[in-house]
């Protein structure tokens, strides 16, 4: 991380986000769930950085934490060398230009009582952008709309008359038309066909050419991963396991949590895919409600030790970047 300041957009610095969860018992106190739990990476101008991770383990949190759409509980984010955590309502509101979010789910994200064009546009007139009644606006909304995979004429119509993939590009059209600077990419493309899919991420990055935008892109898919970041963060239960360039990462895999998510990625050659090695993992996730002590993946791991079950690895330099916090690899 011995980047300079200027190339740095965001910083996210021991990111903490607790819940606190009603206890199955009568008059216990209220269980704390760490969803993200002290989360420190930097996000370069221009730069893509992909969080893979099972369901559950705090990629979401992560995302809505940093822009503030849910309070974190301790840590910091900086955004150009301004901390988001210090802002009121009103200056968070209007650097939303800057800072947007593409949302997992395309159907509640969307007003169902406003019209394609209204959804996309009410974001154009919020940040002062165009003018109500402008006749370019539409113009303007038509192209961003084009670019997203919808026709244009479908400008007039509401969400309920769109299929689920049609909706996730409504949502994708309305964030990235304010022109922001870092967008949170959150399953921006799970609910897309395949083919849509490739339409999509090519977008991200033909915008990510033109307007030096920076994404943190939220994904199960390793291969869609892959192909879009420049470097990758693996979670497990709202920690960061490792990060590095996505072809290192790729390559040369260190944490054992890695190395079982890309065994499973599927293999398209058949005699490839048959001398490859599917390193299935034992037991269950523990429940966040009762952390292991130690690394939380432990209960999982072949390589534990005693050290894993009383510390909490951090992430340290493996070479070139690649951070992985463990003790045995």
């Amino acid at each position: 991380m011995g980047e300079k300041q200027d190339d740095i957009i965001l910083k996210v610095d021991h990111l903490t986000k607790t819940f606190q969860v009603k206890s199955p018992r009568l008059f216990e106190k209220p269980l704390a769930l760490n969803a993200v739990n002290d989360v420190s990476f930097e996000v370069k101008r221009g730069e893509t950085i992909g969080v893979i991770g099972e369901s559950g383990c705090g990629k979401s949190t992560l995302g809505k934490a940093i822009l503030q759409l849910i309070p974190a509980t301790s840590g910091d984010v900086i955004y150009n060398g301004q901390s988001l955590m210090k802002l009121n309502q009103k200056e968070m509101n209007e650097l939303r230009k800057e800072i947007n979010m593409v949302f997992q789910d395309p159907y509640s994200s969307l007003n169902p009582r406003m019209t394609v064009g209204q959804i996309i546009g009410e974001g154009l007139m919020a940040h002062n952008i165009f003018k109500k009644g402008d006749p370019k606006m539409q113009d303007y909304i038509m192209e961003i709309m084009e670019k997203c995979g919808l026709a244009s004429y479908f400008i007039h119509r509401y969400p309920h008359q769109f299929s689920g993939g049609q909706r996730q590009r409504i949502g994708i059209a309305r964030s990235l038309a304010v022109h922001p600077k870092f967008v949170v990419c959150d399953e921006a493309v799970s609910a897309l066909d395949v083919s849509i899919q490739a339409q999509v991420v090519n977008m991200f990055e033909e915008l990510q050419e033109k307007l030096g935008v920076a994404y943190l892109f939220i994904a199960h898919d390793l291969l869609v991963v892959h192909h879009i970041s420049d470097r990758i963060a693996v979670m497990y239960l709202g920690k960061m396991m490792e990060i590095a360039d996505a072809d290192e990462l790729n390559a040369n895999p260190i944490h054992p949590y890695t190395l079982s998510l890309l065994s499973a990625v599927p293999i398209p050659d058949p005699e490839t895919a048959r001398k490859s090695h599917r390193i299935v993992l034992e037991g269950d996730v523990p429940s966040p409600l009762k952390m292991p002590t130690g690394c939380p993946f432990r209960t999982r791991c072949k390589y534990a030790t005693e050290k894993c079950g009383q510390e909490m690895p951090q992430l340290t330099d493996r070479g070139n970047g690649h951070m992985v916090a463990c003790w045995n690899k």
